[in-house]
Parts: structure tokens; C-alpha cells; sequence
């Protein structure tokens, strides 16, 4: 019975836990799509990552050719606190925030069709863990 008694508490314990994490994303993700403004159409995904200290998230997407696009980035709910980069698949950066003050988003085209790998990592002057958060979306 005590067995029983402890599972049960521990479940609770981390259903709790879980369904508050989800809610925090669900608002930065919220607040993070109001970089993606009434111009732009949304890809669907939510690129999230929850990360502490120097990590680093990588995330894989195709980008197709003659459409523009936006990337909106953000951690919390202060502007400027996740850098991110994009690569083409052989490493070669392509884009950095970290160049701009890091900004919240980019508008970017592309004349192909390419495969990119997109890093998010937290600003070291900033919060030591959060969540990196990604939107992507193609101009209308």
C-alpha cells in the first residue's frame, strides 16, 4: 500500500510540474509570435528547446526556394535574450542575430530550395536557463 500511496505522489507531483512548464512555453511561444506579424504565414512548428548555460539547440528545416521568410526568436519575455545562427549544411553560417544586437527576427530569401541547421543558445549576459523558442513563417 505504501508503494502504491508513493507512486500516486509522485505522479501528481510531475503531472503538476509538467503542465506548468507547458504553460510558461505556451506564453513565450505567444509572445514570441508577435514578431510574426499579419504579412506572415506561420509554418505550423513550434522549434522549442529548453536550455542551461552554454547549451546549444540545433534545429533542422527547408527552407524553399523564391519565398521569404521570417525567423522569430525568443526566450522570456524580454526582446534580445536568444541568439541564434543559420547554417547551410556544410556549416556555413549564413545569418547571425549576434551581429545585430541579437534581433528578434530576420526576413531572409532564398533563390533555392536549402536545408539549414538553425543553433539557439541563451546570451551569456542574460538568464542562465530558458526556454529557446523558434517560429518560422513564409511571407504571403
Amino acid at each position: 500500500m505504501k508503494k502504491f500511496t508513493y507512486y500516486i505522489i509522485t505522479l501528481l507531483i510531475f503531472l503538476s510540474i509538467q503542465h506548468k512548464i507547458f504553460a510558461q512555453a505556451d506564453t513565450l511561444v505567444q509572445f514570441c509570435a508577435k514578431n510574426l506579424t499579419a504579412d506572415y504565414i506561420s509554418d505550423g512548428q513550434q522549434y522549442i528547446a529548453l536550455l542551461n548555460g552554454d547549451e546549444i539547440a540545433e534545429f533542422r528545416i527547408t527552407f524553399y526556394g523564391k519565398s521569404t521568410y521570417r525567423i522569430a526568436a525568443c526566450s522570456g519575455l524580454t526582446q534580445g535574450n536568444l541568439i541564434f545562427t543559420v547554417y547551410d549544411r556544410e556549416r556555413n553560417e549564413l545569418f547571425s542575430n549576434r551581429n545585430y544586437k541579437n534581433a528578434p527576427y530576420w526576413d531572409f530569401k532564398f533563390n533555392s530550395t536549402m536545408q539549414c541547421i538553425i543553433e539557439a543558445q541563451l546570451d551569456p549576459k542574460g538568464p542562465q536557463s530558458g526556454f529557446a523558442i523558434l517560429l518560422v513563417g513564409f511571407k504571403k
